[in-house]
């Protein structure tokens, strides 16, 4: 039963962006108001229920709404009370609160309070997504237009371009095609991956992949191909809208038991724009429901004629779940390849230029970067250079099965070690054998930029160990919460360990916080907001903690306590006697057998020893035992002889004396 749903759970349930959803919500027929946050039991129910079939109805209007002409740049709208001009402004995939304001004219104090309004805390360097400044440029009466891909962002793509060009077509080679798989949600986009991963990576492999890197490849002919695993990912978005051309063909998957959906619009808009080739994997046709000639159908309605319907589309009906037409889909891939062939080649003779497929921050490795090849060969050792930025130097590569590789050839993925500085999904990487006049990357001293810096905690050690932190992605009901924690958390200081804020905002827990948590190794904190149940699910999967508070100092006592695990303890060293070697009676590589008299206090068997030669201390090591007449002896007191095991580097000499101690551990407290 529903009460009052939140308007961005229903979004959550109906996997629909919140913005869209407020916009879609009236042409539907559910006038739930633009700045409403609930939505009544008797709405949402319906809403949910009906949701496929309105969408059907919806599209079906829109596509006809399509043909007519658009409305020209500058038009106005005559809102109630009197004609008032609408500016319009075009917004890219991802923009810095900055440059927004700077686009709407207005002042970014101005942004931010809006943002706020929306549940959202962000300084004017943090970035924020199209879905976010859509609503805040529409509150502020402005036309919102999508900028595809952005006028940076086409400058990153013509440079990727210019850098994986060849001059010399000689010297390039045939490469494994790029592959990635797209669709709507829930369509088996997941499932497909994992049944060409389980089948066709290479014999007796199959079992043995330990380690996601975000991308593998798999044998089909003697033939590999490369698989981009981020459907639907971040990654992906950020290559797409920088235009990288990462993938060579992609493959559409469409459920037989539910046709095409807005997302698979979205998705055919996507591959269109890359001019990628691609196969429509028909998938779920063992389910009694499937209706593939349906679903060829509505391909047709949006100019996707079928290949046996006499158009250019090709159709794979698939059962990833039971493993049906997958050996048939990857040969439709290398046929696809093969007529791409002059445009999936590479220079495996030259320096590698690669892409950021994924970017982490691993507690005991540091930055740990996934990175695709694209042209030219990787080697270990190479510099990383990123925007002509020395981030680093390849220390190890692994590759999709864990491996540890020397190289890495055109379309390879791998899992790279020696990065300093954590770059973005997306950021386009060059390997060079020499950066003589190339500035090395520094750290980035916000805690908004985008490349987490908690990379920095990583990389910032003390010689010898780990640097410690306990690091927070902080979440409340009020601004004046917010001030409050961060107040109260900055003052607790401590030389060994200190607390790093990585993110905070306004509202309830969020799949960002989650992703931001995991790649932070950091804990979830929430004040007087809530967990929704596919977030929790979520944190749960991916082993993120999420805390949530109703007093202050609470949350406050669980940061100390999080400190004080992490401090060192204090050792106490308790003196018991000492044991003057008056005979040597066997020396062994590993140990000694000793015989002596105890000067003072009682000796013990399973304690520390120092060794002590002429005053002067010249090793250390343990008694494993102590003998009395050739009897096991649990102690020995002043005055008393016997006889001592002894393990320990050092070579114990008549004369010298044993100085048994233990030690006693104590965990350490914030003053």
């Amino acid at each position: 039963m529903f009460i009052n749903m939140n308007v961005s759970e229903l979004a959550r349930k109906l996997k629909v962006p919140i913005g869209e959803l407020r916009d879609l919500l009236p042409e539907l027929g559910f006038d739930i108001g633009k700045r409403a946050i609930k939505v009544d039991d008797a709405s949402a129910r319906k809403i949910i229920e009906s949701w496929h079939s309105l969408m059907k109805e919806y599209n079906e209007k829109k596509q006809a709404a399509v043909k007519e002409p658009e409305v020209e740049t500058g038009t106005s709208s005559a809102p109630i009370g009197g004609a008032t001009e609408v500016r319009e402004v075009k917004i890219p995939a991802v923009i810095t609160v900055r440059d927004f304001a700077h686009r709407l004219g207005t002042l970014v104090t101005k942004i931010q309070e809006e943002l706020m309004k929306n549940g959202i805390l962000a300084s004017l360097n943090e970035r924020i997504d199209f879905e976010t400044a859509y609503i805040v440029a529409e509150d502020l009466k402005f036309k919102v237009i999508k900028e595809e891909g952005g006028e940076e962002q086409q400058k990153i793509g013509e440079k990727l371009k210019g850098l994986l060009e060849e001059k010399d077509k000689e010297k390039l080679e045939i490469r494994p095609p790029v592959v990635v798989v797209m669709g709507h949600v829930d369509h088996g986009k997941t499932k497909l991956l994992d049944a060409i991963r389980k089948t066709n990576i290479m014999e007796g492999e199959a079992g043995g992949i330990t380690q996601h890197i975000g991308a593998y490849q798999a044998v089909k002919n003697n033939k590999l191909i490369t698989f981009i695993d981020t459907p639907g990912h971040e990654a992906f978005t950020a290559m797409r809208s920088r235009g990288a051309g990462v993938a060579d063909i992609a493959i559409l998957v469409v459920a037989a038991d539910d046709g095409v959906q807005p997302q698979t619009l979205e998705a055919i808009k996507i591959i269109e724009q890359a001019k990628l080739p691609y196969i429509v994997a028909i998938n779920k046709i063992d389910k009694p429901e499937a209706n593939i000639d349906k679903v060829k159908q509505e391909l047709a309605k949006v100019n996707l004629l079928p290949e046996d319907w006499g158009g250019k589309t090709i159709c794979a009906p698939i059962s990833a779940k039971q493993n049906i037409g997958i050996d048939s889909l990857l040969e439709m891939i290398l046929l696809v390849a093969d007529m791409e062939k002059e445009r999936i080649k590479a220079n495996p003779k030259r320096e590698a230029v690669g892409t950021v497929i994924e970017a982490r921050v691993d507690k005991g490795e540091g930055p740990v970067v996934t990175i695709l090849v694209q042209t030219g060969t990787l080697h270990t050792g190479d510099h990383l250079v990123i925007d002509n930025l020395v981030y680093g130097k390849v220390k190890a590569m692994k590759n999709y099965k864990n491996e540890i590789v020397k190289e890495a050839l055109p379309s390879t993925p791998v899992r790279i070690n020696g990065f300093k500085i954590l770059p973005q999904m997306g950021d386009i990487t060059e390997a060079k054998k020499d950066v003589k006049g190339l500035e090395a990357k520094r750290r980035p001293h916000r805690l908004t930029d985008e490349r987490p810096v908690v990379a920095a905690a990583a990389e910032e050690k003390k010689e010898g160990e780990e640097a410690k932190a306990v690091n927070v992605i902080l979440k409340a009901d009020v601004f004046g919460s917010i001030e409050a924690i961060h107040e109260s958390l900055e003052k607790i200081e401590h030389p060994e360990v200190r607390v790093n804020i990585i993110s905070q905002g306004l509202g309830n827990i969020s799949d960002s916080d989650v992703a931001k948590a995991e790649a932070g190794q950091a804990v979830i904190m929430g004040f007087h907001v809530s967990v929704p149940t596919a977030v929790e699910q979520l944190a749960r999967e991916k082993k993120v903690d999420v805390k949530i508070y109703k007093i202050i100092y609470e949350l406050i006592d669980e940061v100390k306590s999080r400190i004080e695990k992490l401090l060192a303890p204090d050792v106490t060293r308790i003196n018991l006697g000492r044991l003057q070697i008056l005979a040597i009676f066997r020396t062994e590589p590993k140990h000694m057998v000793v015989g002596g008299k105890v000067l003072d206090g009682k000796i013990l068997p399973g304690v520390k020893v120092d060794v002590i030669r002429k005053k002067v201390k010249v090793g250390e090591g343990k008694v494993e035992a102590l003998q009395l007449a050739k009897q096991p002896i649990t102690e020995a007191f002043e005055g008393q002889e016997c006889g001592a095991k002894f393990t320990g580097k050092v070579k114990i000499e008549e004369g010298d004396i044993l100085e048994f101690y233990r030690e006693e551990t104590k965990a350490r407290k914030l003053e």
